[in-house]
């Protein structure tokens, strides 16, 4: 049996999540029923999710989002897959480099639906 989008995410009861730029059909893919008790915006956070396909946006994000979670909480940037034919200045790539210029790396990629991929970036561990 295949794991879930909320199984591969991590997505735990009690957690505090965030969800940015997400699809209209994000939470259709993530399954119901949802895990009990989300808290939703309250920083500092467990988790968050954040989809573009700017690398401005990228950019501009990305430190202010490492700032807002808890130090073994998970960032996931979501971009088009090349597959997907749409326009995207991103892939995995870029999305690392920028992290790593960061204090954060990544750990784990996924497919979060037939058009988008997902890089898993945490706090590395000697700086939690």
């Amino acid at each position: 049996m295949s794991r879930t989008l909320l199984e591969k995410l991590g997505i735990k009861a009690g957690m505090n999540v965030r969800f940015i730029n997400e699809p209209k059909d994000y939470f259709q893919w993530l399954g119901e029923p949802l895990p009990e008790n989300l808290a939703f915006q309250n920083e500092p956070l467990d988790f968050i999710h954040f989809f573009t396909n700017d690398i401005e946006d990228l950019e501009s994000q990305l430190p202010q989002l490492q700032n807002s979670i808890v130090p073994n909480g998970m960032i996931w940037v979501s971009w088009y897959k090349k597959s997907a034919k749409l326009p995207s200045e991103l892939d995995e790539d870029i999305i690392r480099s920028t992290a790593l210029a960061l204090k954060l790396v990544d750990i784990k990629v996924c497919s979060v639906s037939p058009q988008w991929s997902a890089l898993k970036l945490v706090i590395r561990r000697e700086l939690r």
